[in-house]
């Protein structure tokens, strides 16, 4: 039996708001980093934007909040969003004091200036960026410097079972006081704990068939949290990108918006332009205007994919601003310089999730939930470009500071037992899990995207009660391995989304029902879904 192994603060992801809170706590707290495969892979990694904050002098923190709340729908919270925005400035300067490197201009009278894009909803240019591989550039820097740090422990190939609350070992508090850990190079669940257990674990896009985000975005946080007894808020609204490359080999690779924040143009076949019928802001419209738009178009004409074109502008400006996808068109036959770059949407970012408050605190005592596995108020009904990123440097910094202000308290030598697997066996049939996952991600592609229905959500809903009962079965009977417990947090995640969208009866922002076309100034308010387990919070 392995023992228990202790630290102050167990962090559970390894993105931009993981390792930004494991940096901006003080050396001498003892930090636990899990990361479900290498340390970089993420979201993070792969963001190719940028971050959005207020850097020219041009530009206003009250403009600024005023397209966020404009792109959220009527949902975003006022309060965090001026929180988050007026914080955006120091978060940039944070970054850059890690070592962040971000483009520059190299022309003009404003050469040797941060370059700064623009992107779907945003009145300025504000989006400061490494050309077109940003989050490469922030997750690589911040890893480096995780490294250095003596008092972090770093777990790759590690993913969290479930959380551990007190009442487990017979305290009558709610406490989250750490986590089981599959080691899944061993197949051994190891017992993790910390007087602060902090969810970074992401978003949850793998629900469905076409995603750009990584294999390890199955929302294993937001699963998590609701069976310890969290609530979700906003679990409807799902960002699907407009542009995602659409190509057998591509699999998920995104292009970037910042493309139309530099001119370029959505096609139909025929190289017709079609954004300003839908928007006055064509291309530069908010992504669920854009992505439905994009929807609309191929489901009329029946065409797989649409086309994005930037090839009028000058190829120096491309290579400048996009290497990455350029070099990747290229290897795939495609010339982003001469030729049009085939499109489709695809889900990408997590608007809901885990309900916290400023200081990124949960329903549960010593539990913090951040960046996209977190509801914070900041979205709304929809993600403008770029905010992702910003609000993760943001809560990281709100809940470590939190985090420090309570270490003066004494802290629990608790015991937990070991993780118990003396009842199970080795899986007889994992082929059921596999096809589990394909059939949970094409049905919800199907009846719970871009374009709803309640009859579409209640075939889904009947499905997903389904898999539910077969995943529990399997659960209880086997050894946990990667995928069921990847398939396992889905499944739930899916749930959430499905009741969230039956319940919000009109369509506002990322959430569009043919049933209920038109916003409804009455239902102006989060959806928050309550699990049977839910406690209040005592007040501090």
């Amino acid at each position: 039996m392995s023992k228990n192994l202790r630290y102050d603060v167990l962090v559970l992801g390894s993105g931009a708001a993981g390792l930004s809170l494991a940096l901006r706590l003080r050396p001498d707290i003892s930090i636990a980093v899990i990361s479900k495969r290498a340390l970089h892979e993420g979201n993070t990694y792969y963001a190719q934007g940028g971050i959005s904050a207020v850097l020219d002098p041009k530009d206003s923190v009250d403009s600024h909040i005023q397209d966020t709340l404009r792109a959220g729908g009527a949902l975003c919270d006022p309060e965090v969003v001026r929180l988050v925005v007026e914080r955006g400035p120091r978060s940039i300067h944070w970054l850059l004091d890690q070592g962040v490197s971000f483009t520059r201009n190299d022309q003009g009278r404003d050469k040797g200036d941060y370059h700064l894009t623009r992107e779907g909803g945003h009145s300025h240019r504000r989006v400061i960026h490494t050309a077109d591989a940003t989050g490469k550039e922030v997750e690589g820097t911040l890893a480096t410097r995780i490294h250095e740090r003596d008092n972090v422990a770093i777990f790759e190939d590690h993913i969290a079972v479930d959380l551990i609350k007190s009442h487990k070992i017979g305290l009558g508090d709610n406490r989250c006081i750490g986590a089981y850990v599959l080691d899944r190079r061993s197949g051994q669940v190891v017992t993790m704990l910390a007087r602060f257990v902090v969810l970074a674990t992401g978003g949850a896009s793998k629900v469905y068939l076409y995603t750009s985000n990584p294999d390890v975005a199955t929302g294993d946080g937001i699963a998590m949290a609701w069976r310890a007894g969290c609530r979700v808020a906003n679990m409807e609204f799902m960002q699907f990108h407009p542009t995602c490359l659409y190509h057998p080999k591509a699999k998920s690779f995104l292009v970037s918006e910042a493309l139309r924040g530099e001119g370029a143009r959505l096609l139909l076949p025929n190289g017709e332009r079609f954004m300003p019928r839908f928007d006055k802001r064509a291309e530069l419209a908010p992504r669920d205007i854009v992505a439905r738009a994009i929807d609309h178009e191929m489901k009329r004409l029946g065409s797989a994919c649409l086309y994005l074109d930037i090839s009028h502008r000058p190829t120096e400006l491309i290579d400048r601003h996009f290497p990455t996808i350029r070099k990747r068109c290229l290897e795939l036959g495609m010339d982003i310089a001469r030729d049009p770059i085939p499109v489709v949407p695809a889900a990408h970012y997590t608007c809901g999730g885990v309900l916290v408050d400023k200081q990124a605190h949960t329903d549960v005592p010593g539990l913090y939930a951040i960046g996209e596995a977190a509801y914070t108020g900041l979205h709304g009904a929809n993600r403008m470009a770029s905010n992702s990123l910003l609000e993760c440097l943001v809560f990281s910094e709100l809940a470590a500071r939190d985090i420090e202000g309570l270490m003066a308290e004494p802290a629990l030598r608790l015991e937990v037992p070991p993780w118990d697997d003396s009842r199970v066996t080795e899986p007889d049939e994992e082929i059921v899990v596999v096809h589990n996952w394909e059939e949970l991600r094409r049905f919800m592609w199907d009846y719970v995207g871009i374009v709803r229905t309640n009859k579409r959500l209640r075939r889904a809903k009947r499905r997903v009660d389904l898999l539910r009962q077969e995943i529990i079965e399997y659960y209880s009977n086997f050894r946990v391995c990667n995928d069921l417990l990847e398939l396992r947090n889905l499944v739930e995640v899916a749930d959430l989304i499905i009741q969230s969208a039956l319940s919000r009866r009109e369509s506002r922002g990322l959430h569009y029902t043919l049933d209920f076309p038109e916003k409804d100034p009455s239902q102006c308010t989060p959806t928050v879904l309550i699990p049977d387990s839910y406690r209040p919070r005592r007040k501090s």
